[in-house]
């Protein structure tokens, strides 16, 4: 195993666990199907990126982004 390698593989861990924690702390969407059809928008969920929730949602996308860059990366560099 190769320095890069070690790096890739605790950068990949880093990021799993940052995408684990965030999906367990976020709260469940209760909406059901009204969701689908824009039936449960608010004033209030326009603004949702402001809330914790939001930047939850945000650090979830980032790493889960990070971490599909990084298994590409590993794909290529292996």
């Amino acid at each position: 195993m190769t320095a890069i390698e070690v790096i890739l593989n605790v950068l990949m861990v880093i990021a799993a666990l940052i995408m684990i924690v965030t999906v367990l702390l976020q709260s469940s969407e209760s909406d059901g199907m009204g969701a689908l059809t824009g039936g449960s928008e608010t004033f209030f969920g326009k603004n949702k990126n402001a809330t914790l929730e939001g930047k939850m949602a945000m650090a979830t996308k980032l790493s889960a982004g990070v971490f599909v860059v990084l298994a590409l990366v590993m794909l290529f560099v292996a």
